[in-house]
């Protein structure tokens, strides 16, 4: 939701709220479809076989591999088709960059060299939650690729980026045992704290920095006070399975703390 408001926001005042909710539709759709892809494709490949976050349907034995590679399928189909009307409306070729964020999101887990097992996804998640879904969202409202929706998708895409680190900090021993190369792993647990503090603070500081453009976009530093917690229990030698859920609520606070700035 947070690259689609902030897009959203950064369009003001030539927002077009119909196309602002299909925008909306595309990135829930393939969110989800990433999500069922990824569980898909971590599963066949015994990665969730000693996991330590939330049971996964595949890894968890709770259903079985097909059913969740046709429902992961079933909300690209819905993506796709919500993303083909505001292609229709707005211009043609954004349907390849449709057709791009599906096959990044299926070979993030999935074929023979999935780059998620690689240390590239934090690289993906920037690009495509951030760069692409916010950049998006502008686009197809205004019809132009303006600077203020480029320099608003950064604090949306580093923040994004963390929490996938958070996501594999926490993971860094299952993911070493079976052989899944995330960036957590190649860094190793203190660096890659360092890396996911070093995230948070540069997504709230760029977020701040767009007063130049929009005077209330500073209201992002009001989310320090949820980074702090955060930024604790990553540097710290606690366990780090509270640190998603920090994360995402942090995440949405900015978000939301941007999206409310750059509308002023």
């Amino acid at each position: 939701m947070v690259p689609v408001a902030v897009g959203t926001a950064a369009a003001v005042p030539d927002v077009v709220w119909w196309r602002a909710s299909v925008a909306l539709v595309v990135a829930m759709a393939l969110q989800v479809g990433v999500n069922y892809a990824n569980d898909y494709s971590d599963g066949i490949r015994g990665a969730d076989a000693n996991r330590v976050g939330p049971a996964r349907l595949v890894g968890g034995g709770a259903v079985a591999p097909a059913l969740v590679r046709r429902a992961a399928f079933g909300a690209f189909a819905v993506a796709a088709a919500a993303g083909l009307a505001l292609a229709v409306a707005v211009a043609l070729w954004l349907v390849a960059v449709g057709l791009a964020c599906m096959v990044a999101a299926w070979y993030y887990t999935g074929g023979r060299r999935p780059y998620g097992y690689s240390g590239f996804g934090e690289v993906f998640v920037f690009v495509f939650f951030g760069l692409v879904a916010t950049v998006g969202t502008t686009f197809v409202q205004t019809e132009e690729l303006t600077a203020l929706a480029v320099a608003a998708s950064v604090p949306v895409g580093l923040m994004a980026s963390a929490l996938l680190v958070a996501n594999n900090l926490r993971d860094i021993p299952q993911d070493r045992e079976s052989g899944k190369v995330t960036l957590a792993v190649r860094l190793g647990d203190r660096r890659a704290a360092w890396l996911y503090a070093g995230l948070v603070l540069a997504s709230i500081g760029v977020g701040a920095s767009l007063a130049v453009a929009r005077p209330w976009a500073p209201l992002t530093l009001v989310s320090l006070s949820l980074a702090v917690p955060a930024l604790s229990i990553a540097l710290s030698s606690a366990a780090k399975s509270p640190l998603l859920n920090h994360t995402a609520r942090l995440h949405l606070v900015l978000g939301a703390l941007l999206t409310v700035g750059l509308a002023l």
